[in-house]
């Protein structure tokens, strides 16, 4: 059987990852957060202390850098130069630095490629902001996911506070609508619906509702 390269886009807190990471394990199929992806070289550069505007020393930075996305008991990890940050680079702060890195060249350039050499042989779930637009062009299944700002806001302050982050739900929601703004104004892949993309607007819908439109799709797929 054919094995798909699903992409998942769409702005912060609209469930990607949620459904993403169900798709993958009912498929069989491995699971691309490709935002985690960018949290992690967000998380080095901070920690490295490197300013975004030293092109070189970025440059440098990526060079040695390298991601590996694996799954320890079910669950996703991030392995960043060979050292679990999985819990490091869900860090409120990092959500802006990620975006505002994502939005540099040779950052872009450097995790498309690391993405695109995971996806190549197929059976991929990817999730991002660009999938269907910029890394597979070519996927089998294109999905953007959405759902109104305050919607969105409401999951990750519940997610935050679940992580015991002291943050309220203006701040979550003011944060969303200044990433939602950057991610679609940025010149370098901007955040939007491939053509061919299955619009899907969560708000107030099931997770077990949006699968099924979804799978419903991948089965037609498969079946061609």
């Amino acid at each position: 059987m054919k094995r798909l390269i699903v992409a998942i886009d769409g702005p912060a807190g609209a469930g990607k990852s949620t459904v993403a990471k169900r798709l993958a394990k009912e498929l069989g199929y491995t699971y691309m957060d490709t935002g985690a992806m960018y949290r992690a070289f967000a998380w080095k550069v901070r920690q490295g202390g490197i300013e975004l505007e030293d092109e070189e020393k970025l440059r440098e930075a990526l060079r040695q850098t390298n991601i590996e996305l694996s799954e320890h008991e079910g669950n996703p990890k991030v392995l960043l130069d060979g050292r679990d940050v999985t819990a490091e680079i869900r860090k409120p702060e990092l959500s802006q630095w990620a975006s505002k890195i994502s939005a540099l060249g040779p950052v872009r350039q450097r995790m498309v490629e690391l993405q695109r050499a995971m996806g190549a042989r197929g059976g991929v779930v990817a999730e991002g902001r660009d999938i269907g637009t910029v890394v597979f062009p070519q996927a089998d299944v294109k999905v953007f996911l959405t759902a109104g700002p305050e919607e969105r806001a409401k999951r990750r302050f519940a997610e935050l506070q679940g992580q015991g982050k002291q943050v309220s739900l203006d701040e979550t929601l003011e944060e969303m609508v200044e990433r939602d703004r950057r991610d679609q104004e940025r010149a370098l892949a901007p955040l939007r619906r491939a053509e061919d993309a299955m619009a899907i607007d969560s708000t107030g819908r099931t997770v077990d509702r949006v699968m099924e439109q979804i799978m419903h799709e991948i089965k037609k797929k498969m079946s061609i």
